[in-house]
């Protein structure tokens, strides 16, 4: 065991050797960056600049995009450091600001996509009071909420994990998350594993129930309403569900994985695994949205080729 008042540094035990493919897979990820900050700035700049995009659906897409460029930012210019270093090793401290980054990334996530459920529920369940229920002032209390609350709880979990005394300074992950390092503690954790407990059950049923019963509400007006109705709303529910799946699917394998033994998976495969939410979801929202929606696509070919 290590003495607890001098780990400094933390091995992420979870890197190997790839010899001169590190080179390769260093280009790949800076160019996986490069695409996401340009597609994310894209539609950024997109929306901001053209006045008919300037509705309440249109500004919770702008608050998801930056969410990406925010989450995106906390991990590849970390991973790029990582994979070109012949030492995997992070400072404490720089290891509870990146947990800090990649949970506060996925609550956000999480609030915009139920902000963005309950903005459509809204536009199809009650169209002739949409105006007046979905008021900007509301717009913009929602965004505020979509970011404060989640830092808020995020500063609070991490900070019970903060005054634990670490025993153990290796860590089987590329990059720190909050659940791995409670396990590397000297004493009890009793208070930190139930707060994580009560943070997913907030997560899960807080935010992912009200999404899916607001989308079985909105198919339940789809199904009774006429042909024209259900087009539109399969044409703007449907990326929003998408997103939710994705990034619903990426961080249950993280969760599993920081939970359970998953040695008995290769270990590209479980890497693979722990990095798919930070990596998955900011390049497939940005593709998702400016394919499927067509005001945004048109306007991004026009910004793109300089046509005004």
């Amino acid at each position: 065991m290590v003495n607890s008042t001098r780990v400094l540094y933390i091995t992420l035990a979870a890197y190997f050797d790839t010899g001169i493919l590190k080179h390769l897979w260093f280009v790949t990820v800076i160019w996986l960056y490069i695409l996401i900050v340009f597609s994310d700035v894209l539609l950024i700049v997109v929306i901001f600049i053209n006045r008919s995009l300037h509705e309440p659906m249109y500004m919770f897409l702008c608050s998801l995009f930056v969410n990406e460029l925010y989450g995106s930012t906390g991990l590849f210019p970390f991973l790029m450091v990582q994979i070109l270093s012949d030492t995997h090793i992070i400072s404490t401290n720089l290891c509870f600001l990146q947990i800090f980054h990649v949970y506060s990334y996925a609550h956000v996530e999480f609030c915009n996509l139920a902000a963005m459920s309950y903005d459509r529920y809204l536009a199809i369940c009650y169209p002739l009071q949409y105006n007046t229920r979905m008021t900007s002032n509301k717009v913009a209390m929602l965004i505020a909420l979509t970011w404060i609350y989640p830092f808020i709880e995020v500063a609070v979990m991490l900070s019970l994990t903060v005054r634990l005394e670490l025993c153990v300074n290796i860590l089987n992950k590329v990059y720190c998350d909050n659940y791995s390092a409670v396990k590397l503690a000297c004493y009890d954790t009793t208070v930190n594993n139930v707060f994580g407990i009560v943070y997913i059950f907030t997560i899960v049923f807080g935010f992912v129930v009200l999404i899916l019963y607001t989308y079985m509400k909105i198919l339940k007006v789809c199904f009774s309403g006429s042909k024209q109705t259900r087009q539109k709303a399969v044409s703007t529910c449907t990326p929003h569900l998408l997103s939710l799946l994705n990034f619903s699917f990426g961080c249950f394998f993280e969760m599993v994985q920081s939970r359970f033994n998953m040695n008995n998976i290769p270990n590209m495969l479980r890497i693979f695994l722990s990095l798919y939410f930070l990596t998955c979801q900011p390049l497939f929202t940005p593709v998702l949205y400016g394919v499927q929606m067509s005001k945004i696509r048109s306007l991004c070919k026009n910004l793109v080729f300089g046509k005004i």
